[in-house]
């Protein structure tokens, strides 16, 4: 799972810096470059994940999913319209830069929300409810 090129320079252990920045809402503003830290301030940025902590965040993402669709599947149509509202709000508008990975969050949420809805009224005898 490639995130691109490296903001490092081939010749450093230093970590990379972002980009850009993002609104309150995910989405890119404008893709101004930020400013370069100060001396000193790159220590504070957090270390690199290794291999083993990538797997344990995937495992966490893949429960957080799973606890979401579970949640959904009580939910009210209301509640279920609020999650599509909050997927609409920070889909990419008008004028505004596309960020993709805010697009891929927006189209995942509503695909939570349809899951949850195809998940079986007669839960399966395994789930013990």
């Amino acid at each position: 799972m490639s995130m691109g090129k490296s903001a490092l320079p081939a010749d450093t252990n230093q970590q990379p810096l972002p980009l850009s920045g993002t609104g309150h809402d995910g989405v890119s503003d404008g893709g101004e470059a930020l400013a370069l830290p100060a001396p000193g301030e790159r220590d504070l940025a957090p270390p690199r994940l290794t291999n083993a902590e990538l797997v344990q965040l995937r495992i966490r993402v893949i429960a957080l999913e799973n606890l979401v669709i579970a949640l959904l599947v009580e939910a009210s149509e209301r509640q279920l319209d609020l999650v599509r509202d909050m997927a609409a709000y920070i889909s990419p508008r008008p004028h505004r830069t596309h960020h993709p990975l805010t697009t891929r969050a927006a189209t995942q949420m509503t695909d939570l929300v349809e899951r949850a809805r195809r998940f079986p009224e007669d839960k399966p005898s395994w789930t013990g409810i």
